[in-house]
């Protein structure tokens, strides 16, 4: 199992938000290349970005932060928030970052990520799948829509995605755990390689992951307060 440590991006610093809520902020960094240089330090082998104000503007934001983050590591990185377009894709990927999160662009435009995986590969292109109560929220979890997590997930799967990032919005920066129910259906029931994350809090949460047959995890929160040791983490699931 993967370990992706996170790295959220508002207004230039690394920060945490609780439940998504732009409100409750939490700020841990001024400097994302140095951020992002020590969880690689600390084993990380995939960074796993947000940039915050894209994710609520529609359109990149923080683009000199991820120009730092780029230049301070050598593990790849992924970046999801404010990618709405091909044009939005090609200028990641041309900045260095590894493959693209497409979120609330993906359940409004479809074709769009059919596309995406057409012009740049299934593994540059991830989706991303956000719920609560099993039913998938866009506009940075502002709206809920009235389809599943599962069909969404069946569907991306016949349009040739690969790779799905599925968070329990309800969890997030909550520190209670993953919605391990949830997430096993999606491993069960699809073939995709299912990332979880939101409200992994220590690394029984990690293992009870890795008992349902996941492919990743993203950790965020946990790293940053110290419930979990990145370092510690990743020997364990190294081994």
């Amino acid at each position: 199992m993967k370990l992706y440590p996170a790295i959220d991006l508002k207004d230039g610093k690394c920060v945490r938000l609780l439940q998504g809520d732009y409100n409750e902020v939490t700020v841990y960094g001024n400097n994302p290349g140095e951020m992002a240089k020590k969880w690689e330090s600390l084993g990380g082998d995939f960074l796993h970005i947000v940039d915050l104000d894209g994710a609520k503007a529609g359109r990149g934001i923080n683009g000199d932060a991820i120009r730092q983050i780029v230049d301070a590591v050598e593990i790849p990185i992924e970046l999801g928030g404010g990618i709405r377009s091909i044009d939005d894709i090609k200028v990641q990927l041309e900045r260095g970052v590894n493959r693209v999160i497409l979120g609330s662009a993906a359940i409004k435009n479809k074709a769009l990520v059919k596309e995406a995986i057409d012009t740049f590969g299934a593994e540059k292109i991830v989706v991303g799948v956000d719920a609560k109560g099993g039913m998938v929220a866009v506009e940075g979890w502002l709206e809920v829509t009235d389809t599943t997590a599962l069909s969404f997930c069946k569907e991306l799967e016949k349009m040739g995605v690969q790779t799905v990032i599925y968070t329990d919005i309800a969890k997030d920066g909550m520190m209670q755990g993953p919605n391990i129910e949830e997430t096993k259906k999606l491993v069960d029931e699809t073939n995709l390689q299912i990332i979880a994350s939101g409200g992994v809090s220590s690394l029984e949460d990690l293992k009870a992951l890795e008992v349902i047959g996941v492919h990743g995890a993203i950790i965020g929160k946990a790293i940053y307060t110290g419930a979990i040791q990145l370092e510690e983490a990743v020997a364990l699931f190294k081994a």
